[in-house]
């Protein structure tokens, strides 16, 4: 009998446009979810509808923790569950049946490839010969221990390690004889009864299943594909000596270990809700090919797909992922100085790159080419999982790092300094929070979302934007104990650095000299898959300060959406954002909606502006953050507040690649970032792969000669990242 889950789950129907109760089985050998308008019912047999879950993908929403989606034959099913713990029960049970017939389907499609008795016993034998290298290296390591004249605390320290080491190959041991033993095993069972395991619908197998559930460590020169399902070795008419093996679950090096609630490490049985009852009615050839509805009330995003199978169309064979677990380049020796290597800029325009004048546009091709290896990267992640050491594909990169990515924020950086010319603290908070809402169209280039290289520890980032001429011929001259020495007074110069890595942090910093003003942010990513979304948690805050007004605005960042990831990827901001000023006392509440499951428009956001001490805002704003915002004062006027259609983007300046330092962004990353114009995606991936092998190699050698890495140009004071010479600074040390 089918291992099955059941329980009650509310769904939506477009029928009374809203949630209706329903009693749902989830038949985790055949793959299919169904439903039925009450329990009694299903006792009858009068089933509602169902959801195949081959080839499904499932999906929660960040800021609900009872509802989810499934995503199947280009339909998106909408559940409720009782609350956050029913939700994850019924989530672990479905990502256990999903991945089991998902991984089986990629792994045979097209190709029709399935190893053979004889491939699972090559990999065995492989895997003996590798377990017997380790031993002897074990044998050796505990010769050295012995000859070791160290400290006693050091060779306890070995000693431990000795006995972790001693214990894993024990493990290893025993994992070769119970697969040994379950092959053994296996093959008997479907020489002996294979006419009563074969479900002769949709290829699904009911057969006792086998416990022993395979992990492929990354530091095993190859992968070992082994069955996870006894039953999934057997002989057919159309393979007569072949043995179907299940799918492989890879634990890339860049992963975290699974959690006994993780799905990523093969099919697991539902918890304690799997039952096997007698009065189940559902037998096992009434799978259908698609899902479906008796009343076709089921609500679906059907416009967020192409017509064209969910299906993979390429067969992976392997999952070759590097870890971005790394860290990063050196700093420089001490009688280097940064400042006296940026001199060699000059405002000349050949002197600045014409990189950002790139058509980023031709970036937006669809991922349905690539679909393949984004849908084996999604079996082996779990929902709610921290993506922050989860190495993305190279073909869904971003042509520059996540640092130049923050400099967008100053796309408009006319509107920045305009900061600082409004006379009236009111007027200033009004354009705060212009310059605010207008910062996050621009660093959207192409159509298609894609990912920005993640900056490698010490990664750093120069830039100016150049600003209308004024009269003052002093504005025109450089700011040489500036962040960028290159650029005038009367620009706005940016600089970033990767401070951290674990966590990933980034700080940033800008300035126009002329106009006495500073902005200084740090922001850590924190990302987590949803299903068929991405969340990046912007955790961190910003800082305007108007000098000339010892006015300080703090300011929040919103999150980051990355949705339908399996068609064309759009980005999508969403969270509450606030910005204050406590020496004047204006706030402001920002809200970036995302959009509903239920209908919607994508990309709105509300913001209210309060003056001290008042409950009741003077200025409403509501529009669309990459589109038109109108702004409603207290009086009842009406006006558009920021038209990010009509609004000309700055081009920032960035010195040319010869008269970069070594660990600038663009240096850094450039031979990626030319494979990734040329669409060499195999020498694109090589160029990250060697960059990021330096930087291990680099802290490997930190670590041994017990150096801590020092920043650049930053240091952290309490939980904030400064710049270490601020405007505000430089200014004071000169009227000293």
């Amino acid at each position: 009998m089918a291992s099955i889950m059941e329980g009650p789950l509310s769904k939506w129907t477009n029928v009374m446009k809203g949630w209706q109760y329903r009693w749902f089985v989830l038949d985790y050998n055949a793959g299919l979810l169904s439903y039925y308008t009450s329990k009694d019912k299903m006792m009858r047999g009068s089933r509602r509808g169902c959801v195949r879950l081959r080839g499904a993908v499932i999906g929660i929403d960040d800021e609900d923790d009872s509802t989810f989606t499934i995503t199947v034959d280009q339909k998106t099913f909408h559940f409720q569950a009782r609350d956050a713990d029913e939700r994850e029960k019924w989530i672990h049970a479905l990502e256990g049946t999903i991945l089991r017939h998902t991984l089986q389907q990629v792994r045979e499609a097209e190709t029709g490839f399935v190893p053979s008795v004889q491939d699972f016993d090559k990999k065995l034998a492989e895997a003996d010969a590798y377990l017997q290298i380790l031993i002897d290296q074990l044998k050796l390591f505990d010769e050295k221990i012995k000859d070791c004249k160290e400290d006693e605390s050091r060779r306890v320290r070995h000693n431990h390690f000795y006995l972790s080491s001693e214990s894993m190959v024990e493990s290893i041991k025993h994992c070769i004889v119970l697969l040994q033993i379950a092959k053994s095993c296996v093959l008997y069972h479907v020489c002996g009864s294979l006419q009563s395991t074969i479900n002769p619908v949709d290829g699904v197998f009911q057969p006792t299943p086998l416990n022993t559930s395979v992990v492929s460590a990354s530091a095993m020169p190859t992968q070992t594909t082994l069955p996870t399902d006894g039953a999934q070795v057997c002989k057919t008419e159309q393979r007569p000596s072949s043995l179907p093996v299940g799918p492989v679950v890879t634990v890339m090096g860049s992963l975290q270990t699974p959690t006994p609630n993780s799905t990523g490490s093969g099919p697991s049985a539902p918890s304690s809700s799997v039952t096997s009852p007698s009065h189940m009615n559902v037998p096992p050839h009434t799978v259908p090919d698609f899902s479906y509805s008796s009343s076709e009330d089921e609500f679906y995003d059907a416009d967020e797909f192409y017509h064209s199978s969910t299906s993979p169309k390429h067969c992976i064979e392997t999952a070759a992922v590097n870890s971005e677990d790394s860290t990063a380049l050196k700093r420089p020796d001490t009688n280097e100085s940064i400042n006296s290597s940026m001199s060699n800029g000059t405002t000349d325009a050949d002197q600045f790159d014409s990189h950002d004048e790139r058509d980023d546009d031709a970036e937006g091709e669809s991922v349905e080419e690539h679909k393949s290896v984004i849908m084996h990267l999604l079996s082996q992640v779990r929902l709610g999982m921290d993506l922050t050491k989860v190495v993305l594909p190279t073909f869904i990169l971003e042509r520059r790092s996540l640092l130049e990515m923050y400099a967008d924020f100053f796309a408009h950086p006319d509107l920045f300094v305009s900061i600082a010319d409004q006379q009236d603290p009111r007027d200033r908070m009004v354009h705060v929070v212009k310059w605010y809402l207008s910062a996050f169209h621009a660093g959207r280039k192409g159509s298609v979302a894609k990912k920005p290289y993640n900056p490698i520890l010490g990664e750093v980032f120069f830039c100016h934007w150049d600003l209308p001429e004024t009269e003052d011929p002093a504005a025109s001259e450089s700011v040489s104990d500036g962040p960028v020495p290159w650029s005038s007074k009367n620009s706005v110069s940016f600089v970033a650095e990767q401070v951290s890595h674990h966590p990933p942090i980034s700080a940033f910093y800008a300035e126009c000299f002329s106009k006495k003003i500073q902005f200084n942010a740090h922001i850590w990513t924190k990302s987590k898959f949803l299903g068929m979304s991405i969340g990046v948690h912007n955790i961190g805050q910003g800082c305007v300060s108007c000098l000339e007004y010892d006015e300080h605005y703090i300011l929040t960042f919103p999150n980051g959406y990355g949705r339908s990831i399996l068609t064309v990827p759009w980005v999508e901001l969403g969270g509450e954002c606030n910005i204050s000023c406590s020496k004047s006392g204006y706030s402001a509440n920002i809200v970036f909606h995302t959009k509903p499951f239920y209908g919607g428009k994508k990309h709105r956001i509300t913001a209210e502006i309060f003056a001290p001490n008042d409950k009741k805002s003077f200025c409403s704003i509501e529009g669309e953050w990459n589109g038109v915002m109108y702004s409603k004062l207290a009086t009842g006027e009406n006006t558009v507040f920021i038209d990010t259609k009509k609004m000309g983007i700055i081009k920032k300046k960035v010195r040319k690649l010869e008269d970069q330092l070594e660990y600038e962004s663009r240096s850094l990353w450039k031979d990626v970032t030319v494979n990734l114009k040329l669409t060499d995606i195999d020498a694109a991936t090589e160029a990250k792969h060697r960059l990021e092998e330096k930087q291990r190699a680099e802290a490997r050698e930190r670590k041994e000669k017990e150096m801590q890495w020092e920043t650049r140009l930053f240091h952290e004071d309490g939980e904030c990242w400064v710049y270490d010479k601020p405007l505000l600074k430089r200014l004071a040390s000169q009227r000293h």
